[in-house]
């Protein structure tokens, strides 16, 4: 199974303990991610609000450069995901938009190709059977909770891979790795993330919200599947009693039997800690 790969900016750098996973997850599933040459950033998340031109340019780009592989492409950041499905459904679906995104890019683009989240490759393409077989250290115990948030399945039209309102492909995966998924009610409600440094007032609010429901179910930690939804709740959190949270690509590592030294490293960049809680269920 072999990808075209969009690591996206912050998987290079504030969320790199994201990309390294994913990176160390891909290599136990036999996964070939083949890293797009010369990649640019996607335009998450302001340059997609400032001009609809390099809303598309940024992303067509590195569609077009990842076309020349004769692959689908694998991304793992959520906005990431959303900019480049967004101009490929556009490219796709309009004659008229890819001969406009061609001259703006200066190079073809035919959209032959999709662009899949890690997390759908994961769960609908290798399959939750094949994912267990791969369980090394099961993750029984550990209670959390799945954060979808806002980019990875809205809009329904764009994304496309599971249900808008109530999704569960991070639940049945996270079940798969031995965790206690819990049910709660704000999986897809909005963390703030393109007002995190404009409005911090509000996104404080949010997540404080999202913490409390975490909590009121029972939740040890929060999983995400975006740096910026792991940014905020990561950072924005108050009080003492900070939920820690989690990607799903480190709970996978952690089941698969990555090195404790690799994922150690992971886990040393979150500004919550998660090492006593993971120490507690014997998973470092």
């Amino acid at each position: 199974m072999r990808y075209s790969f969009y690591p996206g900016c912050t998987q290079e750098s504030t969320a790199k303990e994201f990309g390294d996973s994913s990176r160390a997850v891909c290599r136990e599933l036999g996964i070939e991610l083949k890293e797009i040459p010369d990649w640019n950033c996607c335009g998450a998340s302001s340059g997609h609000f400032l001009n609809d031109d390099l809303s598309h340019a940024l992303p067509g780009r590195n569609l077009a450069i990842a076309e020349r592989e004769g692959l689908d492409t694998a991304v793992v950041c959520a906005a990431c995901y959303l900019r480049l499905r967004t101009t490929q459904h556009e490219a796709k679906n309009s004659p008229e938009f890819r001969k406009r995104l061609e001259d703006l890019i200066g190079m073809p683009y035919e959209a032959k190709y999709d662009v899949r989240h890690l997390l759908d490759i994961s769960v609908n393409e290798l399959g939750i059977e094949e994912i267990e077989k791969r369980v090394k250290h099961s993750l029984t115990g550990l209670k959390v909770v799945a954060y979808y948030g806002c980019y990875l399945v809205r809009p329904p039209k764009i994304v496309a891979f599971d249900d808008p309102e109530n999704p569960t492909t991070m639940d049945r995966l996270l079940q798969a790795l031995g965790a206690e998924v819990l049910d709660w009610g704000a999986k897809v409600d909005c963390c703030g993330g393109s007002l995190t440094l404009t409005k911090t007032g509000i996104v404080e609010n949010l997540v404080k919200g999202l913490a409390a429901s975490a909590q009121e179910v029972g939740a040890e930690a929060i999983v995400v599947a975006c740096p910026m939804c792991h940014a905020n709740l990561d950072g924005r959190q108050s009080g003492k009693d900070k939920l820690p949270i989690l990607y799903f690509t480190e709970l996978m590592g952690l089941a698969f039997g990555v090195s404790k030294g690799e994922t150690k490293g992971w886990f040393q960049k979150h500004l919550v800690s998660p090492f006593a809680l993971l120490a507690s269920h014997s998973l470092l």
